[in-house]
């Protein structure tokens, strides 16, 4: 049986906080197998994706690109969510991957900030019952999951061109196709 991982998230833009999770997760042997989920029309959130959901997909893939063979090796990204008509629901996306990974457990990753929100998700109680959660600790967030030293970036200062802490390749994207006014 694999440990299989969900990693959702806006990733406008994907950046090295997301960058580091993804490789603790594998380097630590947490999971196994770690599905990057960019959102498609995410509710919890204040605003609606800057980039359009094929090329917050391209970051993602572009920013997988430069990790180490070892780590890459087990990552993948799913376009779910962008290519689903309507809101984007985690418990839809779970119930699709156990579908896909029948034989295996399957584990939800959520950063601090949003696993404050859990209970506020569609069908949340129901998605307890399908899924483990990992629940990744942030700087400024009340501690409430595993400890992975994540570093403090956001992807709000990354558009604003208050920081510049993605890979190099995600970066020559985002210029080239105007994403955001920085």
């Amino acid at each position: 049986m694999s440990r299989i991982g969900i990693y959702g998230g806006t990733f406008d833009p994907i950046h090295n906080g997301h960058l580091k999770v993804i490789s603790q997760l594998i380097e630590k042997k947490i999971i196994d197998h770690l599905i990057v989920v960019p959102a498609g029309q995410p509710l919890l959130r204040e605003s609606s994706p800057i980039a359009s959901g094929a090329a917050r997909r391209t970051m993602c893939q572009l920013a997988i690109s430069t990790l180490p063979e070892g780590i890459s090796n087990h990552v993948d990204v799913n376009p779910i969510e962008i290519l689903r008509e309507g809101p984007s629901y985690a418990i839809d996306t779970v119930e699709a991957v156990r579908s896909n990974y029948p034989g295996d457990e399957v584990f939800l990753i959520l950063g601090a900030d949003a696993y404050a929100k859990i209970d506020q998700w569609h069908r949340a109680d129901e998605l307890h019952t399908l899924v483990s959660i990992i629940c990744i600790n942030r700087p400024g967030f009340p501690p409430h999951g595993i400890d992975i030293s994540a570093i403090e970036v956001s992807a709000s200062a990354i558009r604003a061109g208050l920081s510049a802490d993605l890979p190099e390749i995600v970066s020559d994207f985002i210029r080239e196709n105007k994403l955001y006014d920085n």
